[in-house]
């Protein structure tokens, strides 16, 4: 299978030329030894799920660092955190830049040791599974914003997949491009590998068989909601254990928690944050949908939909270096909304789907599965109008429409593949 490019490799460039120490984190199977690999190919490289590399550097670490000197790129470094302090005096040692190249699978953990003991001296990169622009090897990397330029930009190079369910089905992780590759036989033993691995060094669960069933349970929940008592009852085990389980996940890259907007303006706001799953692929695979046909048309298509559709917009901005965690959300309240359903006018709650901010303004995103949507599906992008200190942006519905719109003034209708 031939190397995909990835949207972030400038990035990684540029980081080594500014920075001693690159930091490449990312979940499992995101292609982090493949880019260095590809990327610096001139550099030696010493991987530590070698279980006898990983002994030699534990025991005897000054060794192994005068047998290792820079450039090396140090595969899956998590499992030997005693190196840090080694690779924090070579690098006050030396002048270079691009001295070590770092790699590993549990991105909040190392972001913990290298924010303690290399502050200032390494540049940390979160790898996400293949984007559909990487998949359609697209050459824009713009971050997405619903705006009119942004769309006139990514008008002029975007290109509409074949079977966008195929590709939700199948998820981003780069061994899944390969048509030969089994999907079942993959992701199988991505989880046992996972739950072996990560799962029992991170936590130290003993469980595994319960965790397991956990990690359905929230594949169930992807697009929704995060509510720890339904995943207890479910699974049976106490909130306090699924709330730590949840972190778990989090911590290992496997899903995404979407914070709610607050603000003092909206009183009537729910708190309870959203959960997502980074790959739909995996989620697809622990949920048992077992074909792209069985997924598209089956109950839970809308929140798989979604997760696809938030997950390319999170990639967007990561692949630009850039922590998008500080400036997306969304928004769900009590305020009730008049609509319309069936000729009947009913109230619901107010919901915005997703909300990016950048400079004070507040973009609203709605996402419809449907290829046909309408304006009044952005009804409550009006109660952003409530917070005196912030504007509201153009807002957008991101769904399967044939081209892009406009559905009133400041509203727009954006085809999911010119994310």
């Amino acid at each position: 299978m031939e190397y995909i490019n990835r949207a972030i490799e400038d990035i990684i460039e540029k980081s080594a030329n500014t920075f001693k120490t690159v930091l490449i984190t990312g979940a499992r199977q995101t292609g982090k030894s493949t880019l260095i690999r590809h990327q610096y190919s001139d550099i030696k490289e010493v991987t530590f799920d070698d279980p006898f590399v990983e002994e030699q550097a534990k025991n005897n670490p000054e060794m192994f660092m005068s047998l290792n000197e820079p450039p090396v790129f140090l595969d899956e470094i998590q499992y030997v955190p005693e190196l840090f302090r080694y690779i924090k005096q070579s690098c006050d040692f030396h002048d270079e830049k691009g001295l070590y190249y770092l790699s590993g699978s549990q991105p909040f953990k190392l972001m913990e040791m290298a924010s303690d003991s290399l502050a200032g001296r390494a540049a940390i990169i979160e790898i996400a599974p293949l984007s559909l622009r990487e998949i359609m090897e697209s050459n824009f990397k713009e971050p997405f914003l619903p705006t009119m330029e942004y769309v006139k930009k990514r008008n002029k190079e975007t290109k509409k997949p074949d079977n966008i369910w195929k590709i939700i089905h199948r998820g981003g992780y780069p061994e899944m491009q390969n048509p030969d590759v089994d999907w079942t036989m993959f992701y199988s033993s991505y989880v046992k590998t996972y739950l072996e691995r990560d799962v029992r060094e991170l936590a130290a669960v003993q469980d595994l068989d319960s965790f397991r069933r956990f990690m359905v349970a929230c594949a169930a929940r992807t697009g929704q909601m995060l509510n720890y008592s339904n995943i207890s009852n479910e699974v049976g085990k106490d909130a306090n254990t699924i709330k730590r389980w949840i972190s778990v996940l989090e911590a290992s890259g496997v899903i995404y928690i979407l914070e709610p907007y607050s603000n003092s303006a909206l009183k009537r706001v729910i708190k309870t944050p959203k959960l997502y799953f980074r790959d739909t692929g995996l989620a697809a695979y622990l949920t048992r949908w077992l074909t792209p046909e069985t997924l598209a048309n089956g109950a839970m298509s809308g929140e798989f939909f979604e997760t696809f559709v938030i997950s390319e917009i999170l990639k967007s901005y990561s692949n630009r270096g850039l922590d998008y965690r500080y400036f997306v959300s969304y928004y769900r309240g009590k305020d009730k909304k008049k609509i319309n359903k069936n000729g009947v006018e009913v109230f619901e709650e107010s919901e915005i789907d997703f909300i990016i901010e950048q400079n004070g303004v507040l973009y609203p995103i709605e996402i419809k599965q449907n290829s046909h949507v309408t304006a009044d599906m952005t009804s409550a992008f009006q109660i952003l109008d409530k917070i005196p200190e912030k504007k509201r942006g153009t807002g957008a519905v991101v769904c399967m429409c044939s081209m892009p719109g406009a559905l009133r003034d400041n509203v727009l209708q954006i085809p999911y593949w010119f994310i």
